[in-house]
């Protein structure tokens, strides 16, 4: 039976509660009722409950006040509120104080039975999980009185190099464990929930890593001696590591992986949980041996970009991703942005997030990379609307993602807040398509090939469009802006250097020296020789 507190103000309410509900009948006894929270708060601290079913508005301490409270001295305790208030607001701190059900009144009998029948079936699974952990903490606890625990020790001083070899492996022969084989290496299996890399924060959890890791060896055990591969053991960590040895070292190759996919498959059939395994080399002698468990351990920092889960081999060609490669797409960032463009804006942030899965790439890498395009956008955005920020802890959160996937939806939340806030500052779509064309003929002016089809291609835009809206924005013709822009850095070439006519016309975006002259005497009023005789 669940033990049940009904709390409410209006004493018509309790009773017609107490006497038509079938408390009994669905399970749960009603051991009290309450007229406001304070008084109830008073009767959970002398006697346990496992559900308080309470009104919202009530003196001294109300429904939500009462919740608040047991959230957080009495997590345990479920909750039930019944209120007359609608109000979303209501609703969201019901959420936050992980209240079980939120009915509007008036309530019937017919909806509470219903309700605690559905509450019922939930705290029966939290109980059964109560008692197979209460379980395994037993099978737990008269395990590690045994020898185990000292192989566990023995193997773990071997592998990690901590102790001399000659030493370890006479440990190991007065405890009925012989090492034979010609190669040797490490395996390594992280619970994913339980792993520093994937800090949960929850204490619950935390306390149960231990346990849970004890099952993982004993599946890895089984398997292991199956395959007769070697031995399973955990480490002072948690972390179940396994010591392989062959005398076929290219046989094994295929068969390690295989058995490491066995152990998956039974602990996720066992537990429900994912475990990532890393495969160490292989070395050929037992001193060696922590050179294989480092690189067995290292390579899960892979799971960044290859996700939870994963089997890592280092036999296997392990090539981190190069962000050379995506430097272009820096730059398609900033011009989706100075565009406006989020549909664009966002399949570039998704290219970015394929390359980094299809890569191994580590967390400090990416964020590196991330931090550059988060940057990208703030610069981009600023300049139109001066008001826009990047929090430190943005930049905080996205660094210490556990994975690719996180820190991209963080990344995207951040890139359509960037668009919006353009949206917002007034710049019409016609001001952003001529700062983007005035920003690309700035980087592209050398190229003499550059006009007006060119630059209405990267825009996606018509020719006509493109030249009546640059026109209107900037007062000035395609051709005009474009001469301005190289007459520009050409007298900054005539003031600062010694080249050639033919050579500064050239790097400005003429390809006939002659007739850059023209045009520079049309612009500035001299041919470029009395330019630079004047500016030395």
């Amino acid at each position: 039976m669940y033990k049940v507190l009904l709390v409410d103000d209006e004493i018509l309410v309790r009773e017609a509660i107490s006497k038509k509900i079938e408390w009994n009948k669905l399970g749960f006894e009603l051991v009290g009722d309450c007229e406001n929270g304070r008084d109830a708060i008073e009767f959970v601290k002398k006697t346990q409950v496992d559900l308080v079913l309470t009104d919202i508005c009530m003196p001294y301490v109300d429904g939500m006040g009462l919740s608040r409270y047991l959230y957080e001295q009495y997590p345990q305790t479920a909750i039930i509120i019944f209120s007359g208030y609608s109000d979303f607001e209501y609703a969201k701190q019901a959420i936050q104080y992980k209240v079980s059900e939120y009915i509007l009144k008036p309530v019937t009998a017919k909806e509470l039975t219903k309700v605690l029948s559905r509450l019922k079936m939930k705290l029966d699974g939290i109980r059964r999980e109560e008692q197979k952990i209460d379980k395994l903490q037993k099978v737990y606890r008269n395990y590690t009185k045994n020898e185990a625990l000292i192989i566990a020790k023995a193997l773990s001083r071997l592998v990690n190099g901590t102790q001399e070899v000659t030493r370890s492996l006479e440990e190991l022969t007065e405890l009925g464990i012989e090492i034979q084989g010609t190669a040797f290496r490490a395996v390594v299996a992280d619970i994913d929930v339980y792993s520093e890399w994937c800090e949960t924060g929850n204490g619950r959890l935390k306390k149960e890593s231990a346990l849970m890791s004890f099952v993982v060896e004993n599946i890895s055990s089984e398997i292991v001696e199956e395959y007769e591969a070697g031995l399973a053991y955990r480490d002072s960590d948690n972390r179940v590591c396994m010591l392989l040895w062959t005398d076929s070292p290219q046989k094994f190759r295929e068969v390690v992986p295989e058995m490491c996919m066995e152990i998956q498959k039974q602990v996720k059939l066992a537990m429900s949980l994912s475990i990532s395994m890393g495969i160490g080399n292989y070395v050929n002698s037992l001193e060696d041996l922590p050179q294989s468990y480092e690189s067995a351990v290292d390579v899960l920092k892979y799971r960044y970009s290859k996700g939870i889960g994963v089997i890592i081999d280092c036999e296997q060609e392990i090539k981190e991703g190069n962000f050379l490669e995506l430097e272009p797409k820096l730059r398609e960032v900033a011009s989706a942005v100075k565009g406006g463009d989020e549909d664009e804006l966002m399949q570039v942030l998704s290219e970015i997030e394929d390359w980094i899965k299809s890569h191994y790439i580590s967390r400090n890498i990416a964020s590196a990379y991330l931090n550059q395009v988060l940057h990208i956008l703030y610069k981009s955005v600023k300049e139109t609307d001066d008001s826009f920020e990047l929090k430190e802890k943005l930049l905080s959160e996205i660094s210490e993602a556990q994975g690719i996937e996180y820190a991209m939806k963080l990344t995207k939340e951040y890139a359509k807040e960037g668009i919006l806030a353009m949206a917002e500052s007034g710049q019409s779509s016609a001001e952003r398509q001529a700062n983007l064309a005035r920003d690309y003929m700035q980087k592209n002016y050398g190229d003499t090939e550059l006009g007006l089809n060119q630059i209405c291609e990267y825009l996606n835009i018509s020719t006509s469009r493109f030249s009546s809206i640059f026109k209107e924005v900037t007062g000035k013709t395609f051709t005009e802006a474009l001469t301005k822009i190289r007459m520009e850095k050409a007298k900054q070439l005539l003031r600062q250097t010694s080249l050639k006519n033919y050579e500064i016309a050239e790097r400005v975006g003429f390809s006939d020296p002659h007739y850059f002259s023209i045009a520079f005497k049309k612009t500035t009023g001299m041919t470029p020789k009395e330019y630079a005789r004047e500016n030395i």
